[in-house]
Formats: C-alpha cells, structure tokens, sequence
C-alpha cells in the first residue's frame, strides 16, 4: 500500500515538474505555427518576440529600472510596432483566405 501511494505522489510529481517542458517560454500552450508559410511563421516569430520585449519593459518599470517618461515612450513604441506586425498577420491570413475561396470558387464553377 505504502508502495503504491509513493509510485501515485512521484509520477503526480513529475506530471507537474513537466508541465513548463510543455509550454512556451511565456507560459502560455506553444500553438504549432505552419511551417508551409515561411512568411507567416516569420511573423509570428517577430510578434512573440514583441511581446516579450512588452512584458520586459513592464517588468523593468514595475521594478523602477524605468521612469514614467522613458516608460511611456518605450511602451508607445513597441505597442506601435506590435500592432504593425499584426496587421501585417491580418493581411496575410486574408490573401490566404482569399486565394482558398478563388480556388474554391473557380473549381466549383469548372463544373457548372
């Protein structure tokens, strides 16, 4: 009995200590971003790291390394260029969008 509870707590253990080997840097689930698309992967690269730049220059001004006036210019500049590379995404995945519905337009109308 003794035996099967330790087994029960050790794997319990090594369940939780594997969760961060699970997920991204950010603690967030890793979504598998489309290699076919070299493109959109690079974007989301560049959109993460953004967003890491973001969470650092909190963390710095929460922590004082920081002053308001160096904050504010740093988050305004960095929130500007996230949304850039957003944007950017959006339009992407639209010309994707769009060229599935052209295909998918034009083959259904072949058949007519």
């Amino acid at each position: 009995m003794e035996l099967a509870l330790a087994i029960l707590i050790i794997a319990a253990v090594a369940a939780f200590v594997a969760v961060p080997f699970r997920r991204g840097a950010d603690g967030e689930a890793t979504a598998t971003v489309s290699t076919a698309d070299p493109a959109m992967a690079d974007l989301e690269a560049r959109k993460q790291a953004k967003y890491r730049e973001i969470r650092d220059a909190e963390l710095d001004h929460a922590q004082g390394k920081l002053g308001e006036a160096e904050f504010a210019r740093q988050n305004a500049e960095l929130r500007a260029e996230a949304i850039e590379i957003l944007r950017r995404i959006d339009e992407l995945a639209g010309e994707s969008a769009g060229d599935g519905a052209a295909e998918r337009g034009g083959a259904g109308t072949a058949g007519d």
